[in-house]
């Protein structure tokens, strides 16, 4: 059985030859395992062949996304970079549309993935129209999947490589917004805006069923991914998010489903006031279930408490600690958290030993080891 087939099965509720174990590398720790600076590895690293050979070093599951976006004509795109010192980049965007110019600003730094310092909406009046346009006017028929079809291709069975549709609502809104989180915070409190936010969630759902729909007609990926920057519990709120990102994310995982195909919702922070939601629409696939602080899955009786929520229907991802275990504790740490994730499991086909969030690069490889090996061993 490979590391893929293993994936889905989990995603699918099928039982295992042994459980899959999917520590999220993302990247700092291909980064480190390539000896490349991040900078490096975001302009020129391949992602999806990073985590190939992240994935192969350690012998164990995974995931990971492929990404792409239709053409929008009304658009057009400038580009240009600026060294502030011999550590810092400066990327500077604009985005030229009929109803006006919109620009945008990140910082790429040696040591840490880029970080946004300006965003395109930063006047409602004046930029709604052009972002409008450069966020929703693309042309799915013109989509080019060939790019994303060649990296499936070349990873084989090495791991579950997804396709990503995109984020929820209120992440595509704040991170367009001047003053991201905040600034969307208040914007969403704000009952003038209210009529105008009802339209754009409405616009911003069809564009990811469109995006959904276009990848399961024109590609053979069997799971489709849904991000998370803001949208959880821990910063939007379960309230918020049932309103505003729900119906959104519900509208994807039924198309997909309509196609045959799996959706995967990866979800930041706290989310135990809101795990039966997720079951509920239909997520194959959850992760990563944090530990506190970051998150509120604590230990054995949370975790069984979350597979008693996910009723069979959804599939658990995650759960041991990436500081606190991986990168502060030590083999014995780790071989607990495995020990309590599989218990809470156990019998059940529908989970996967992940870790909660992304894997730092500070953390030893034998913790990790301890990790693959001892959820094998027990499982």
């Amino acid at each position: 059985m490979t590391p893929k087939q293993r994936m889905l099965n989990a995603y699918r509720g099928v039982p295992n030859d042994r459980p899959a174990v999917a520590p999220e590398f993302w990247y700092y720790y291909p980064a480190k395992l390539l000896g490349v600076d991040m900078m490096t590895f975001s302009r020129e690293v391949p992602f999806h062949l990073a985590l190939k050979k992240t994935f192969e070093h350690f012998g164990c599951e995974g995931w990971g996304a492929a990404f792409a976006g239709p053409p929008n004509d009304r658009v057009k795109w400038r580009h240009r970079d600026v060294r502030l010192d011999d550590r810092t980049l400066e990327s500077h965007v604009e985005l030229e549309t009929p109803a006006g110019t919109l620009t945008s600003s990140t910082h790429m730094d040696r040591d840490e993935p880029g970080w946004t310092v300006e965003r395109p909406l930063k006047d409602i009046r004046r930029d709604l129209a052009a972002w409008e346009i450069a966020t929703f006017g693309g042309d799915f028929a013109a989509l080019d999947v060939a790019p994303l079809i060649r990296q499936r291709n070349e990873v084989g069975e090495s791991y579950l490589l997804e396709v990503w549709v995109g984020v929820p609502f209120f992440d595509t809104w704040a991170g367009a917004r001047e003053g991201g989180f905040e600034a969307g915070i208040y914007d969403f409190l704000d009952p003038e805006l209210t009529p105008l936010l009802e339209r754009l969630r409405a616009r911003h759902e069809e564009y990811m069923v469109a995006m959904a729909r276009a990848l399961c007609e024109r590609t053979p990926f069997e799971s489709l991914c849904i991000g998370c920057s803001w949208s959880c519990n821990s910063l939007l709120g379960p309230d918020l998010w049932r309103r505003w990102d729900k119906p959104g994310i519900r509208a994807v995982a039924e198309e997909v489903h309509r196609h045959g195909r799996l959706l995967h919702i990866h979800v930041h922070g706290k989310c135990m006031e809101t795990v039966a939601d997720c079951a509920e629409i239909g997520a194959d696939c959850i992760c990563p279930f944090e530990r506190p602080p970051g998150g509120d899955v604590a230990g054995l009786a949370d975790l069984r408490t979350v597979a008693r929520l996910l009723a069979g229907r959804s599939t658990m991802n995650g759960n041991v600690h990436t500081v606190e275990t991986l990168i502060r504790g030590g083999p014995a740490d780790v071989r607990r958290e495995v020990e309590e994730i599989l218990e809470a499991f156990r019998g059940n086909p529908r989970v996967i030993v992940g870790t909660g969030d992304q894997v730092g690069r500070e953390t030893p490889e034998e913790n990790l080891r301890a990790m693959i090996e001892h959820a094998r061993k027990v499982g």
